[in-house]
């Protein structure tokens, strides 16, 4: 069991960080530049020093075993999943930046990004917030009810987003581009397309053959799929028809 948390009307002054993943060097080396003293990230198997809070940025099925494992002597401790619910896991709250990372960013990145926040108690909420805001980010409460929503869209706006990009790549490299020039190429089209539907909603940002109703072209574009790139065609099929639902929501609203 996790121990009973002191109070968190002090700031908090120790944060020790478990996990050496992307997540876990990321919010080290940011905490540490926000004023905090950081002990870790430690490792599997490696000592956790006692501090105000114990930061867990391990995989979502360790949680569990690594919160079990603390020796007690720490206050708060607090998961960094988007996913898991405080409710299955023995942490006193959970923070979750709104964001992907590679492991190499600044201490600056997390200013400015959304971060879900959840206590087991006012205190332990209180302790996400303080710590989500000395990062920098913008904190927001999630409830358990709703964390598996909350993270489909997350997966859905940046994982899929990646999956979907390396289609794009795959068919570019079929016309005779390289791997490079593709991405090279369709980065600055895929930017303009999210702060368009950033600023103003799908319907509006929504451009392109399906949207226009130009079927000629939708039927070329799936021949060349078929031929150049034939495990795309079911997702291909899929987005198309997706597509055309939303152009029909966007021509309805107009």
């Amino acid at each position: 069991m996790t121990p009973t948390p002191q109070s968190p009307r002090r700031a908090v002054a120790t944060v020790s960080v478990v996990g050496r993943g992307r997540l876990g060097r990321v919010v080290a080396r940011a905490l540490g530049t926000a004023g905090i003293l950081v002990s870790g990230p430690a490792g599997r198997g490696e000592r956790v020093e006692p501090a105000d809070v114990v930061l867990l940025c391990v995989p979502d099925d360790q949680i569990g075993g690594v919160a079990a494992a603390l020796d007690g002597t720490s206050g708060f401790v607090g998961h960094m999943s988007g996913a898991t619910p405080l409710a299955q896991v023995d942490v006193d709250f959970g923070l979750h930046p709104l964001q992907t990372f590679v492991g190499n960013e600044g201490a600056d990145a997390f200013r400015g990004i959304g971060c879900a926040v959840a206590g087991r108690s006012a205190d332990a909420l209180e302790i996400a917030q303080q710590l989500a805001t000395r990062l920098g980010t913008r904190p927001f409460t999630l409830t358990d009810e709703r964390r598996a929503g909350y993270h489909a869209a997350a997966s859905i706006a940046s994982n899929f987003l990646v999956t979907l990009m390396a289609a794009a790549e795959q068919v570019a490299t079929s016309t005779g581009l390289t791997a490079p020039d593709a991405r090279a190429l369709l980065a600055p089209l895929v930017r303009t397309t999210v702060e368009n539907w950033a600023a103003h909603g799908p319907e509006a940002a929504l451009t392109g053959p399906v949207a226009r109703g130009d079927t000629l072209t939708v039927r070329r574009q799936r021949a060349a799929v078929a031929m150049n790139a034939p495990d795309l065609l079911m997702l291909f099929d899929a987005l198309c028809e997706s597509t055309r639902s939303l152009a029909e929501r966007a021509r309805s609203a107009a």
